[in-house]
């Protein structure tokens, strides 16, 4: 799995260059039966679709053409009797963004694409496949855009994952219809966020501190459709604000950031407080060397580790020995207990406030994902439950090469424990010396056997003695396993929405806890600052 080029399942991305290429299910956990965190209560009807900022019903379609017509278009115009897949996507961003406590730009951005995945299907049972998308299509240009996936599929080596496309599911439920126009975002999704970031600038302001940041809005509308009759669709909201504050001369720094749907839920004066009070701490310094730490992980520093373990945790690269979820002599380590405490990672589409769309998206097809998947239902799975392994994401070739159910990834993570409630303050509290981080960056990975991962502390890392934290400590460099990090887990806290500071680019659909780690490695002293 490419981990810089997007999270496990295809990104919804707003800015798709145009491409080509030619290249080569058993029910998952019911989404009753997983735990939930504290704030997202059980629900039984799908999720409404669409940020605060979208309109009922969104927007004309640019160019006066529905993007549903250009699927339709490009099915009717594939070869009779042939396989296609047509994927279009609408997507509006709207940003803001402010340094030194003044708002410096604003400004929306609209894009639309089309992909055609044409399969040629042979007389031996093999097939190629040819996927060409393309930015910006006129209705006359989808005609040349499908003889171009159909030529490069006649020209494609034989598809290893070749099988019969994934017919429709009436399980699969969306809040708006197959015919409605795409949902949109505008610079309105900021009003009552603009107001208050002018608060908190001038307060911060008065307060000798500076402020540093942006909030990005974005909504894509997805529809697929095939010839073996899906018809899908999905409006994918998605937001997030990070802020960094510095003392007025510069020498010290701190972060936070959060994920949101529509704003409504982002509280900018809380996150200034709460990086005044790490500023604070920050005012008394501690030089510590390289060693094993007692470490708390804010649930920020959790979600980075945690989504690269996910992203990991192919079926296919596990059953062929590639990866820390082999099993020695062959097979995988599904059903072994990877946790010393109880915890459950889980993705679910439809958990309320991480809501993503509840079907493969697949453009192309991969390690864990396959174009003739296009439609297959992701349904609620947990893939560690209560500590032991107990699943591996897959698309349906890859889950039978690999002897395991078809788990398809979903586009967000969950991380629980049973009857957490520590909050990360009282963890704080409980702590007789150990360190507390603020968040972790460029984050490598050094070895896929043991999934060891190396990356740098960043924008504060505290010394807690007592109870209290006496002040703040050099930055370090971290050589660790998330796999090997369960295993030394001492305390989970409660799980809450989170924005990972590393991979927010890609995936910032998560819940995570705080949690207290055993000798979390600090491998050497980091000069950044």
């Amino acid at each position: 799995m490419s981990i810089p080029n997007g999270s496990p399942s295809e990104p919804w991305s707003a800015g798709e260059r145009g491409s080509t290429s030619a290249t080569g299910p058993s029910p998952a956990t019911p989404h009753d039966g997983l735990p939930q965190y504290h704030g997202a209560p059980q629900h039984d009807e799908p999720p409404q679709h669409g940020g605060a900022a979208s309109r009922p019903g969104g927007t004309p379609p640019r160019g006066g053409v529905a993007p549903q017509d250009m699927v339709e278009r490009a099915l009717s115009l594939a070869r009779p009797g042939s396989d296609c897949v047509a994927i279009a996507e609408e997507a509006t961003t709207a940003n803001l963004r402010w340094a030194g406590n003044t708002l410096t730009t604003n400004g929306v951005a609209a894009s639309r694409s089309l992909t055609v995945i044409a399969i040629d299907r042979r007389a031996d049972g093999t097939a190629g496949v040819g996927a060409v998308t393309r930015t910006g299509l006129r209705p006359d240009q989808v005609e040349d855009l499908v003889r171009e996936a159909e030529k490069a599929a006649s020209q494609a080596s034989a598809a290893e994952d070749v099988m019969d496309l994934a017919g429709p599911d009436a399980s699969l439920r969306s809040a708006t219809s197959w015919d409605e126009v795409p949902q949109t975002t505008e610079i309105g999704v900021f009003r009552d966020l603009a107001a208050n970031l002018g608060d908190t600038l001038r307060a911060a302001e008065s307060a000798g501190r500076k402020l540093y940041g942006f909030a990005e809005h974005g909504v894509t509308s997805t529809f697929m459709g095939t010839s073996s009759g899906v018809r899908l669709r999905y409006d994918q909201p998605a937001g997030r604000l990070e802020l960094n504050a510095k003392s007025g001369d510069m020498s010290r720094s701190a972060w936070d950031g959060v994920s949101t749907r529509d704003f409504a839920d982002v509280d900018v004066a809380a996150l200034d407080a709460g990086l005044a009070e790490r500023l604070e701490w920050q005012s008394r310094r501690v030089e510590l060397p390289a060693g094993r730490y007692e470490t708390l992980l804010p649930p920020t520093a959790t979600s980075d580790l945690m989504t690269y373990m996910f992203w990991s945790a192919g079926a296919r690269d596990a059953a062929e020995g590639r990866t820390v979820f082999s099993k020695a002599g062959g097979g995988t380590r599904v059903g072994e207990r990877l946790a010393s405490l109880p915890v459950s990672v889980y993705s679910d589409p439809y958990c309320r406030g991480l809501e993503c769309a509840p079907f493969v998206v697949a453009r192309s097809s991969g390690r864990d994902s396959s174009v003739f998947d296009n439609g297959l239902a992701a349904r609620p799975t947990s893939w560690i439950s209560e500590g032991t392994l107990s699943a591996l994401h897959s698309s349906r070739f890859s889950a039978a090469k690999a002897g395991l159910p078809v788990t398809p990834a979903a586009d967000n993570l969950i991380m629980t424990a049973p009857e957490s409630s520590a909050s990360l303050a009282s963890m704080i509290a409980s702590t007789r010396r150990g360190l507390l981080l603020t968040c972790l960056w460029y984050i490598r990975e050094v070895d896929p056997q043991t999934l060891l991962l190396t990356g740098l502390t960043r924008d504060g890392v505290y010394l807690v003695e007592n109870g209290e934290v006496a002040g703040a400590v050099n930055n370090f460099r971290f050589n660790e396993s998330p796999v090997g990090l369960l295993g030394r887990l001492a305390e989970v806290g409660v799980t809450s929405k989170t924005l990972p500071r590393e991979w927010g680019d890609y995936f910032n659909r998560a819940a995570m806890p705080p949690v207290r780690i055993e000798g979390f490695n600090m491998s050497s002293v980091s000069k950044a600052s």
